[in-house]
């Protein structure tokens, strides 16, 4: 059986991984994270030295100096999609391999983003809080989403579920994207002056990379039209939290809802959660059991492979993982 070990701290363990447990547990000898926080890089490499596979958590980073302080590694399987905190060059200098989880958080990620739009256009969050503190709630106005404009940028697999949820409840749709025709679909295609000029609400939904961090910056938030919302459910570098405080401060931007920001784990950060006129949730759309159960069954499905002498699903350097390859033939 492969040795594996699994970085999630207790509490992940649980929510995230605790129903697949049992089936990684049936094909592997499995070795868990025995402290009850997220472990450091040093941390990983001592726990994990005599393991051949790491399942980890989006929190823990792959570093350079884990793929060659391992010597025993043979897979980096990340129960998550996004590997940017993975070096994925080291990886593959050292010959292991790297794969990442299914898109299963489609769904759960944009129902998040339209919660968070409802709570900014009706109030729900202040109205909950102060009933909660025992205080009558003042009669606060807010508005419908029909008739309302959204402005999506970017057109990957979220947008497009978000901009049919988005279209059934009459709020029009505008995308821009210099990659992908959102036209073949039926919703217009602009340019991202006119789609910040345009939009009730703007949703950054771009893919994070050097030329889109800070894509929402001081420019970007002066061309947004003055009492706009901007709803953040994607990656927290997309915006430049500094400037985002100013507009909201000056009243030029309505309200914002933030699921990921540029605190640990992608959470919102302080500075802009406790702000007035701000709805956050601590990283939570992809925190359903639907598809926590999928991205961890995905890293069984990926161990599954690599004990029957197959590549896995998802592999992201497949033709380095030399490692794997000699341990097949061993």
């Amino acid at each position: 059986m492969l040795r594996t070990f699994v970085t999630h701290n207790p509490e992940d363990l649980e929510a995230y991984f605790g129903r697949a447990l049992p089936e990684l547990l049936r094909i592997a000898e499995v070795v868990l994270n025995p402290l009850d926080r997220d472990l450091t890089t040093p941390e990983l490499i001592e726990h994990a030295a005599t393991c051949d596979v790491v399942i980890a958590h989006r929190s823990t980073p792959g570093e350079s100096t884990l793929f060659s302080g391992c010597e025993r590694l043979l897979a980096f399987l990340r129960t998550a999609v996004d590997i940017s905190t993975v070096d994925v060059g080291a990886a593959s200098r050292n010959g292991v391999l790297v794969a990442h989880a299914d898109k299963s958080f489609v769904p759960s990620t944009a129902e998040i983003a339209l919660a968070l739009m409802l709570d900014l256009a009706r109030n729900v969050s202040e109205s909950t809080v102060d009933y909660r503190r025992g205080v009558d709630p003042p009669q606060r106005p807010g508005f419908q989403l029909r008739g309302k404009v959204a402005g999506l940028i970017g057109y990957g697999a979220i947008a497009r579920y978000l901009a049919d949820a988005l279209r059934s409840l009459g709020v029009e749709v505008v995308v821009t994207d210099p990659y992908v025709d959102a036209g073949v679909d039926g919703f217009r295609q602009v340019g991202l002056s006119e789609l910040l000029g345009r939009s009730d609400f703007v949703l950054p939904l771009a893919a994070s990379t050097p030329e889109t961090e800070h894509l929402i910056d001081d420019a970007a938030l002066a061309l947004m039209r003055p009492g706009a919302m901007l709803v953040n459910v994607s990656r927290g570098e997309l915006l430049d939290e500094d400037a985002v405080g100013r507009a909201l401060d000056s009243g030029h931007l309505a309200g914002l809802g933030m699921d990921v920001g540029c605190a640990t784990d992608q959470r919102p950060s302080a500075a802009l959660a406790t702000r007035p006129g701000v709805v956050s949730t601590p990283h939570l759309g992809g925190l359903t059991p639907e598809n926590a159960d999928a991205q961890a069954m995905s890293a069984v499905e990926q161990v599954r492979a690599l004990t029957i002498g197959e590549l896995p699903p998802r592999s992201v350097n497949p033709d380095a993982a030399s490692r794997l390859r000699a341990w097949w033939t061993a």
